[in-house]
């Protein structure tokens, strides 16, 4: 399953170029806490959010399964298992 959900706002003009990806997992309790920050800091900065289903999809569970969640920025990942926001603001701020 995928879905694609952005929010823009424009009082990050460096966040707003960038698009976030997170991979997620049904009824994984640090895939909810991650897309609830990840969620969040859209609606602040303004850049574009989609969610995936690791499982929705054999090549992306091959690679990514035993890690979620798992945050590609503009496609590169950037961390899995725990969202460190203030990395992941710095990483957007370029």
């Amino acid at each position: 399953m995928k879905i694609r959900r952005t929010v823009r706002m424009e009082r990050d003009v460096a966040a707003a170029d960038h698009e976030v990806t997170l991979i997620t997992r049904v009824n994984c309790h640090l895939c909810e806490d991650a897309e609830a920050i990840v969620a969040r800091l859209a609606g602040e900065l303004g850049f574009g959010l989609v969610l995936l289903d690791v499982d929705a999809d054999r090549e992306r569970a091959n690679e990514y399964s035993d890690r979620v969640p798992v945050i590609l920025i503009d496609g590169k990942e950037h961390g899995y298992w725990r969202v460190e926001e203030p990395r992941l603001r710095r990483a957007l701020d370029r």
